[in-house]
Order: C-alpha cells, then sequence, then structure tokens
C-alpha cells in the first residue's frame, strides 16, 4: 500500500470517527435525556452495538457509496479527498454549532461536488443520487409516521397501567430499544465510510474483479465510528434529547423503536439514510402524539433549514478541496 493510499484511507477513518463523534446524539439522546443511563454508560453501551452491527447486515450501503453516487471511473485519490474533506468540515462547523445535520448527506454531497468537478454533470449516477435525496424526506417521515403508531397503540395496550407502572417498565424495555437503534445506525452509517475506501482500492488496483469491501475495511470502519460513539456529541446530544420535545421512557422507547425500523428497512434496500433525519423525526412524532404545542417547532426548523443546506454546502466544499489538492499536488 502506497503512502498517498495510506494517507486517504486515514483521512476516510477520520471522517467516519467524527461521523460517530457528530451522530452520537441519534443513539443516546433519548435514553439519556430520560435518565435511564447516565451518558458516561449510554455511549459505552451505543458503540458496542455500533460496532457489532456488520455481523447484521450486509453491505450494500457501501455499494450504493462506493459505485452508485457517481461513476466509478471517475473516483480517484482527488475526488476522494474532495469528497472527505468536504464532509469533515461541514460535520465540525454544524458539530460545534450543535446543529444535527447529517454526516451520511454531507459524504454524498462532498463525493457528488468532487465528481462533478472532475468529470462534470455526467459523472453523477441520477438513479443512486435520486434514491439519497428521496430518502432525505421519507425517512424522517416514515420515523415521524411509526412513532405516532407505536404511541397510539402501546397507550391503547397500557391503558389501564398507572403512569408509575408504565415509567418503570419501559425503563428497561429502552435498554432494548436504544440497542436496536444503535445497531441500525452502525449497519447503514459505517457503510459509507467502507463503501468511500473501497471506491479508492478499486482505483488503485487494490481490489480486482466486482465491487467487495474487504473484510479489514469493514472492521476499520465499524471501530473508528464506535470509537468517535465513545467521544460522544454532548452539543448535539441536548438539541435531540430536550430540545425538541421532552421525552419520558415511553416516548424514548417510541421514537428510538420506530428510527430502528426505519433504519433496517433502508439499510436492507441499500439507501444511504440520514440517522439524524430519522430520530428527529421520530421524537417529533412521539412530541406531537401528545399535543402539537409540546413540540418546539422552531428547533425543528432550524434542523430542516440545515438537512437543505447539508448536501449543496457539502457539493460546494467538496469541489473547493478537489480543486486544491489539484493545485498542492
Amino acid at each position: 500500500m502506497d503512502l498517498l493510499l495510506f494517507g486517504l484511507i486515514a483521512v476516510a477513518l477520520t471522517f467516519d470517527f467524527l461521523n460517530g463523534l457528530h451522530d452520537a446524539a441519534n443513539s443516546i439522546a433519548t435514553i439519556v435525556s430520560t435518565r435511564v443511563l447516565s451518558p458516561r454508560y449510554a455511549v459505552f453501551w451505543a458503540a458496542f452495538f455500533n460496532f457489532v452491527a456488520f455481523l447484521v447486515f450486509g453491505l450494500s450501503v457501501a455499494k450504493t457509496i462506493g459505485s452508485g453516487i457517481v461513476a466509478p471511473d471517475v473516483i480517484s485519490d482527488q475526488v476522494v479527498f474532495g469528497a472527505l474533506m468536504g464532509a469533515i468540515i461541514w460535520n465540525v462547523v454544524t458539530w460545534l454549532a450543535g446543529i444535527p445535520s447529517s454526516s451520511s448527506h454531507a459524504l454524498v454531497g462532498g463525493l457528488v461536488g468532487a465528481g462533478v468537478a472532475r468529470g462534470g454533470w455526467h459523472a453523477v449516477v441520477w438513479t443512486g443520487l435520486g434514491k439519497t435525496i428521496g430518502a432525505i424526506f421519507l425517512s424522517p417521515a416514515l420515523g415521524l409516521v411509526l412513532a405516532l403508531l407505536l404511541v397510539l397503540l402501546l397507550t391503547w395496550a397500557f391503558v389501564r397501567s398507572t403512569p408509575a407502572r408504565v415509567d418503570g417498565l419501559f425503563r428497561y424495555v429502552q435498554f432494548g430499544s436504544a440497542s436496536l437503534y444503535s445497531l441500525g445506525h452502525g449497519g447503514n452509517d459505517a457503510q459509507k465510510t467502507m463503501g468511500i475506501i473501497a471506491a479508492l482500492l478499486i482505483a488503485h488496483g487494490g481490489i480486482k474483479g466486482a465491487f467487495h469491501v474487504p473484510f479489514w475495511v469493514v472492521l476499520s470502519c465499524q471501530a473508528a465510528m464506535a470509537l468517535g460513539t465513545l467521544f460522544g456529541g454532548w452539543r448535539i446530544v441536548r438539541t435531540m434529547g430536550s430540545r425538541i420535545t421532552r421525552l419520558t421512557p415511553f416516548q424514548g422507547v417510541c421514537a428510538e423503536t420506530a428510527g430502528a425500523i426505519t433504519l433496517f428497512l433502508a439499510t436492507g434496500l441499500g439507501i444511504p439514510v440520514s440517522t439524524t433525519h430519522t430520530i428527529t423525526g421520530a421524537i417529533v412524532g412521539v412530541g406531537a402524539a401528545r399535543r402539537a404545542s409540546a413540540v418546539r417547532w422552531n428547533v425543528a426548523q432550524d434542523i430542516v433549514i440545515a438537512w437543505i443546506v447539508t448536501m449543496p454546502a457539502a457539493g460546494v466544499m467538496g469541489a473547493v478541496f478537489y480543486w486544491l489538492y489539484g493545485a498542492i499536488a
């Protein structure tokens, strides 16, 4: 492995680490805000299930990122560097601002920006990009609807129980729902970096034949994401866990379960969705199920604006870093 390839893989794993750091809130915000687990233990819990996700899911999302967003023959060191740096810079900016934007769409945006800078708009694989853009709207909507349905069904099921009994029971149930959500998060998000590294290896002749992801790449990406989760993203945890709406263990279970179902479906279909979008939609859903005024709609509105801006902003940054790489190299 030459030094340049090694350096680019290190940048990719840095992005994966920041993805875990930035998106840790997705996995732990609800279980922390309901005080079922302290932040210290919650990050360990989430990191473990983020890491073992490769044992459950295939690698269809990695294939979409590696060959289904821009044409494989456009992928080069310069394109990968531009894509990763565009995503990393946007992640750092939004993390410092406490905005739960999408690391996934930052990476896709950076990849499209760098790919277009090299090959023009013909470099874009519109079917793959279209699925990803569609998921911006569908994943939070599905999370919201599923959360509303779960609140309705469980409220009916426990209508004769006292609030104290329900709260005590769902404090235990939330361990399971948080685990499922963290599993779905690790299964979808880590594969995006796997796809980038695999595409890079193909460009360097390190992978022959059909697109596949070497096992060492799978382990490296899962470990980098889990390590990032361990460091947490406390600014974003506060936004996700308390600023949108106040959560009880019962609501936390509904939000996490709805989010997990959405992520499992998307990962099975090979669609790189935003875990941030998904859990935000679910949290809004459980808040709105109580009453519309329980949701701080101004906070939700700011998050939606960040979603819309993320892909084009990261795309511009990806193109800029593509040109910077060319000027320096």
